[in-house]
């Protein structure tokens, strides 16, 4: 285990750093993006050595998957920075009110950067959930201070080693250490604090930055519904669940949490979720494509929602094409488990699930799918498979959520130039895109008088007399 950083150790890294970036100002766009070229460096030089210490970390984790969820994601939204800073950058012109606009007065809003960031990162994609939200706060111009997941501890470690081989400790620090570093980290007067993590974490999180007014955006998680219209073309819905449900072992904040189906497509809908599975993972235990659930402990906590379904009347379809004996392994890779006639009741219900387990709720009408979510909390993400495009529609007007992907699951996180954050429980803020450069920027108003007394022409000061009457008849009416 690493040794934990003391808070005194972090509040000189922020005060460092902060000193850093009040002496450089005004720093110019090539440093920004020489830091993200360093960003991409580090991921070119050695992705696949942080793709290596994930498996280690999780028990077993897919190669390559490592490679297209965390490496290649946060290179693309690197890139995407670089290309696009420059116009974020620009002053946006604003309208001035009139007459004053006639007289030479000018507005514009300034995005300038806010100083240090703070960013804590969870274990599930540890890299790509650290290196893309550091690729926005360089692109916006401030420093940072990293604080990867405990639960990663070797990808947290290659971390601490790599970025001082890239950057000076005024430009990136990383913060090991865990829970109660955690805390003390998110507690620090940063500029902006990034989390990503469980709901209930989030609540603490922004306890601690508010005791310093520090901006926060949350990145949380969620029930996310998965609606099957009817007009779906059901083997290509299931697959594509089956591969959101499937990937990373079910261990993404964006998976479909749970199913919706209509109640007489409900046996063909779970078969084709079945017969997707058999497909792409025909055996699990030896299969280095199947990811491990990341530890025992969310391991039994998994199993625990099953039993507890189970025993107040669901019915569990484990979906085992190998006929593996699970039971006689010593990792932690857990098959699909399909759970049918399932109610609030259970605890698979009230919880994000994290994890490969899929409920199956049916439907007779889609309002009453849509009731049911809209009387649970705002999700992460929503799903509608169908080619109805005014059920689609109807389905669109009466939920919130804080994306949505159509006749697929999870891809709308991988635009780079769509806002990615959820609403109410499920987050508050978000990044990717434009959204991200302005979360990690302040909007400074800059106004400009003209040298014509305008405040006197106008009579907005004393004495107050014709002219401030003028003034308020032509404004007020």
């Amino acid at each position: 285990m690493f040794k934990e950083t003391g808070r005194d150790e972090m509040l000189a890294a922020l005060n460092l750093q902060r000193e850093a970036f009040t002496a450089a100002r005004p720093e110019a766009l090539s440093v920004r993006h020489d830091r993200l070229e360093r960003c991409a460096r580090m991921l070119l030089d050695h992705g696949e050595e942080f793709a290596r210490a994930m498996s280690a970390d999780f028990g077993h984790r897919s190669h390559a998957q490592s490679m297209l969820t965390d490496v290649m994601p946060a290179m693309s939204l690197i890139r995407y920075s670089q290309k696009r800073m420059k116009a974020w950058s620009k002053p946006e012109k604003r309208h001035v009110n009139f007459p004053l606009n006639l007289l030479g007065a000018r507005a514009e809003v300034r995005y300038e950067p806010k100083g240090v960031i703070g960013v804590v990162a969870p274990w599930n994609f540890p890299v790509g959930l650290t290196m893309g939200p550091l690729a926005q706060a360089f692109a916006a111009g401030n420093r940072a201070m990293l604080k990867p997941s405990e639960f990663t501890e070797r990808t947290s470690e290659l971390m601490a080693q790599l970025f001082p081989k890239f950057f000076g400790p005024e430009e990136v620090v990383v913060v090991l250490g865990g829970p109660q570093t955690g805390q003390d980290f998110c507690a620090l007067p940063f500029d902006h604090l990034l989390f990503t993590g469980a709901t209930s974490i989030g609540k603490h999180v922004l306890h601690a930055a508010a005791d310093n007014l520090v901006p926060v955006t949350l990145e949380l998680g969620g029930k996310s519904p998965t609606i099957m219209g009817r007009s779906a073309n059901v083997e290509r819905a299931a697959e594509r669940i089956a591969l959101g449900k499937m990937m990373n072992a079910g261990q993404i904040c964006l998976a479909p949490d749970y199913m919706l189906v209509p109640e007489d497509m409900e046996h063909q809908a779970i078969g084709a979720v079945q017969a997707s599975v058999a497909q792409m993972y025909p055996t699990l235990l030896a299969n280095d494509d199947y990811t491990s659930v990341i530890n025992r402990r969310h391991f039994d906590r998994l199993t625990g929602l099953v039993d507890d379904a189970v025993a107040k009347g669901a019915e569990a379809i484990v979906v085992n094409p190998g006929n593996e004996n699970f039971a006689g392994s010593n990792g932690n890779k857990m098959p699909l488990t399909i759970l049918r006639n399932v109610n609030d009741d259970m605890k698979v219900m009230q919880d994000e699930i994290f994890g490969p387990i899929l409920p199956v709720k049916t439907y007779r009408g889609i309002d009453q799918a849509i009731d049911y979510i809209n009387a649970h909390d705002r999700p992460l993400g929503l799903y509608y498979f169908g080619e109805d495009s005014a059920e689609r529609e109807t389905v669109l007007g009466r939920t919130i959520s804080g994306g949505v992907t159509v006749n697929d699951v999870i891809f709308h996180v991988s635009a780079d130039d769509l806002p990615f954050g959820g609403i109410g429980p499920s987050g508050m803020g978000s990044y990717h895109g434009v959204e991200g450069f302005r979360a990690f920027s302040h909007a400074r108003a800059v106004y400009s008088q003209p040298k014509i007394g305008l405040a006197k022409i106008a009579g907005l000061m004393p004495p107050y007399g014709a002219a401030t009457a003028r003034t308020l008849k032509m404004q007020i009416k």
